[in-house]
């Protein structure tokens, strides 16, 4: 019996201690939070709303920020800064009232959303925001495009990648903020929230590729041309700064395509320009008359390389002339030539350096102003019985050479004598008259192109003249 009564207290009394714990705990619950509460985002299992209100005020939040070096910081806005806090407590009583207190010992999970119920100072927001290191000039690193490098020897051009930066977005750095202060979270990552400014053009863009793959054309060009020993080596290296990129186009600058051969013609043109001759009397002689030379034809030239640079393509290049000369070297004339000294009255004909013929001539009348020119020129062409036509007469002739305009060496028939001074009273309209055979020995061994020289050399006039034997 005794033991029965014994066991009748414990129960008793445990059921009293539970009735006890139990009571406390509804008690508690009057005015605590229960377990699996959960108010904007923050678990307040346990809590009163004065212990939330203080945890508000003592809110801060941690904000992660990107480095230009790929690293990271933190810096915080603190609840107290922004005048943080609920706009009301009545809220969180209504939601004490409503919870069920009597199941306080079961985890009762329930989420609210207290939609305008945390107030803040928008300005003092926005101050701290603009606070933020992300802001700095001399901490954030603005965004970069990829883009295409400068040329590079031996490589030609290539893509740069993109740089990030660390530059913040404002208007989406201050949405992030702002959003997490209203759910009262503990932290934001600005990067992985997307409030970085971002590279516009990156460096697998299509149009990007597309551009640098016009561009390789043409970096990889390399023409070249030949004057006698000299060499010009037109490559990608100059090519490159006649480009400019217009969205994905490239286009080739043909001023710089016309300005580039310009300088070829003035360093390799030897048209109308000064030359030295040394004659077959020993002495040298400066002659700056005359048509003979390199003459590149500038425009057709500068159109045709332009076109095949367009085309990416590469090869050795003879520029397009209006005429050419014997040698690229000096002199331009070579040494197969005609020579004329009009004091003397006299031509040489030179073939690879070595004399061939020569003549007595009588060239312009100087007493009636129809003096030959000196001057370098070459021969215009050559023809058989040909008329020669001037305002007073009409001249047949078997071996008609001209060399400068209507001026040229061709028989003369009509003559018995030739050389000595006769052109002063009795010379041509221009032309150098020569005895019939030579004139057609020199026909035989001249062609089209064939330089003749004409100079004045004092000291060497005749006064016999070479007379045909009849």
């Amino acid at each position: 019996m005794g033991k029965i009564r014994m066991s009748v207290k414990i129960l008793c009394g445990c059921a009293g201690l539970l009735l006890a714990v139990y009571a406390g705990g509804f008690w508690y619950y009057g005015d605590h939070f229960v377990r699996g509460t959960v108010i904007d985002h923050v678990d307040v299992s346990g809590m009163t709303a004065a212990d939330l209100e203080e945890r508000t005020a003592r809110y801060t939040l941690r904000i992660v920020e990107r480095k230009s070096d790929g690293g990271s910081i933190e810096e915080e806005i603190q609840g107290s800064d922004i005048n943080l806090a609920y706009a009301s407590a009545e809220p969180l009583h209504e939601i004490l009232r409503e919870q069920n207190r009597y199941l306080w010992f079961l985890t009762q999970p329930k989420e609210y959303e207290l939609e305008g119920m945390i107030v803040y100072d928008e300005e003092a927001l926005e101050a701290a925001v603009d606070g933020l290191r992300g802001f700095d000039g001399d901490f954030a690193q603005a965004p970069v495009d990829a883009h295409i490098s400068d040329y590079a020897e031996g490589s030609g051009f290539s893509i740069v990648a993109e740089t990030e930066g660390n530059e913040l977005d404002r208007a989406r750095t201050l949405e992030t903020v702002r959003t997490a202060v209203e759910s009262l979270e503990e932290q934001t990552d600005l990067s992985a929230e997307g409030c970085y400014r971002t590279p516009a053009v990156r460096a697998d863009s299509e149009s990007l590729l597309q551009t640098l793959e016009k561009l390789q054309k043409y970096a990889g060009i390399r023409i070249t041309y030949t004057f006698g020993e000299n060499t010009e080596i037109l490559d990608g290296s100059t090519i490159s700064r006649w480009l400019s990129v217009q969205g994905t186009d490239v286009e080739l600058n043909r001023t710089e395509v016309e300005s580039y051969v310009a300088s070829l013609r003035k360093k390799y043109d030897t048209i109308f320009r000064s030359r030295t001759f040394m004659t077959s009397y020993g002495k040298e002689v400066t002659l700056d008359s005359g048509d003979y030379g390199w003459w590149m034809n500038y425009t057709q030239e500068a159109e045709e390389l332009a076109a095949m640079i367009e085309s990416g393509q590469s090869g050795e290049r003879t520029p397009v002339y209006y005429q050419t000369a014997a040698s690229y070297g000096t002199p331009d004339y070579g040494n197969t030539y005609v020579e004329i000294n009009l004091t003397a009255q006299h031509l040489f004909y030179y073939q690879d350096g070595q004399l061939v013929m020569e003549s007595d001539f009588v060239s312009g009348n100087s007493a009636r102003g129809y003096d030959t020119p000196d001057g370098v020129y070459g021969i215009t062409y050559k023809q058989r019985n040909a008329t020669l036509v001037g305002e007073t007469y009409e001249t047949p002739v078997s071996y008609w050479m001209p060399f400068n305009k209507n001026i040229g060496m061709h028989d003369a028939t009509w003559r018995r004598s030739f050389g000595g001074t006769i052109y002063k009273t009795n010379g041509s309209h221009g032309c150098v008259n020569m005895p019939y055979e030579k004139a057609k020995e020199l026909y035989g061994y001249i062609e089209k192109g064939t330089p003749v020289i004409c100079y004045h050399l004092a000291g060497t006039e005749q006064s016999e003249e070479s007379v045909l034997e009849k």
